[in-house]
């Protein structure tokens, strides 16, 4: 555009989405709800199925991250819902079309807004905005009649997000139901010093059991999935052994995929991902879509 007036100059590009429009391509509609002191406001996006039917009832699954040093919600385009964000690789778009409505939310304790938002995750990593969270989906199913959350929310996320996935399950019960996690950092006492102590502090204190999902492993009630890679380079892969142990010792049953090699973004954007996002989109529409998934060793 010439500076003087506006006026256009010269066309340099134009973009053209006629193709993944053609294919069922559908942005991502965003929503806006009050966070836990009434005021702030929260932002997230959701993503229905290519063959949405407003006059059905969906169950609801969360993508979460919660790590305080960024925001994760895209603000840029992503066809189909593949998101480079918070070291994974998310095909949201995807599991939405096997009959689910998945959203991805920033709570309280992000990055990228004032510092009280800020400071909710100060010594408190467990809190992983869940309070505003929570308070996020009810107003959108307050609002939207297909938004079906009264039978219990879906929830899936890796590394600080394996640990939210945990957390929620944990201490959310009554509202997360099902839960995928991969390679969380599940207490914080034993990752890598450079990330954890500049979120929960030093000296460690209870603060640090409080915010643990090994020390709390008891509360488990809900369904969960655990995969992690064995060869993990980010977040030790006794972590998962640590919470794999807890929960035998409290008498809990879930699922645990160990893959040989694997490291810390296996199953997201390195490894067998076909295999592993299977036994992800197996888990959920058994547990949360009540729905009989293939016999996939017979195919």
């Amino acid at each position: 555009g010439r500076g003087a007036d506006a006026s256009l100059v010269r066309v340099l590009a134009s973009a053209d989405i006629s193709r993944l429009t053609a294919a069922g391509f559908k942005p991502p509609k965003p929503f806006v709800a009050k966070g836990r002191d009434g005021q702030t406001d929260i932002w997230g996006l959701i993503v229905t199925p290519q063959n949405f039917d407003p006059k059905q009832r969906y169950p609801v699954i969360e993508n979460i991250y919660a790590g305080p040093h960024d925001s994760f919600v895209p603000k840029s385009f992503w066809p189909f819902g593949y998101h480079s964000g918070g070291d994974k690789v998310i095909g949201m778009q995807a599991l939405a079309d096997l009959g689910f409505i998945v959203v991805q939310i920033d709570g309280m304790g992000t990055n990228n807004r004032s510092k009280a938002f800020h400071d909710v995750a100060w010594q408190n990593l467990a809190d992983s905005g869940f309070p505003d969270r929570i308070l996020w989906h009810q107003a959108a199913a307050k609002q939207f009649p297909w938004y079906h959350i009264a039978d219990g929310v879906g929830i899936y996320g890796a590394s600080a997000g394996g640990h939210s996935t945990v957390a929620a399950l944990e201490f959310h019960p009554e509202f997360y139901r099902v839960g995928v996690a991969y390679a969380g950092n599940y207490d914080n006492r034993m990752d890598k010093i450079s990330w954890n102590e500049q979120w929960m502090g030093y000296p460690i204190g209870e603060h640090y059991v409080a915010s643990s999902v090994v020390e709390h492993a008891d509360k488990l009630t809900g369904a969960l999935l655990i995969i992690n890679g064995e060869q993990d380079s980010n977040v030790d892969p006794a972590s998962t052994m640590q919470l794999v142990d807890a929960l035998i010792k409290a008498e809990k049953d879930f699922d645990l995929l160990v893959v040989p090699g694997g490291d810390h973004a296996v199953g997201r954007s390195t490894g067998p991902i076909r295999y592993i996002q299977r036994r992800q989109f197996d888990f959920f529409l058994r547990h949360l879509g009540q729905k009989e998934t293939p016999r996939w060793n017979q195919l």
